[in-house]
């Protein structure tokens, strides 16, 4: 974990130092290996048998997740609309 924090303590660093130029391929470069850790870590998934294994289990709860996320949503959202809509009728 000390190593992490230092690599990323040094980027900060030479982010720094190399504030004043122009970097144009950088976010670039981000991109790429963003899309290659999250291809490597597909491959590491699709090798681990017991998350083969427990698919269908890890599906459904990430569909009842989900839904339980958006019922919340919106019942908070409709909740604060009926809020804000009382406060705004007693003010006039």
């Amino acid at each position: 974990m000390l190593k992490v924090v230092a690599i990323m303590l040094s980027g900060v660093a030479v982010g720094f130092l190399m504030r004043k130029r122009r970097l144009r391929v950088v976010p670039h470069a981000v991109t790429v290996f963003i899309w290659a850790l999250l291809f490597l870590l597909g491959v590491e998934v699709g090798t681990n048998p017991r998350v083969i294994a427990g698919i269908t289990s890890l599906g459904l709860e990430a569909l009842w997740l989900s839904l339980a996320g958006l019922a919340g949503t919106v019942l908070f959202s409709w909740g604060l609309w009926q809020w804000v809509s009382r406060k705004k009728g007693g003010d006039r």
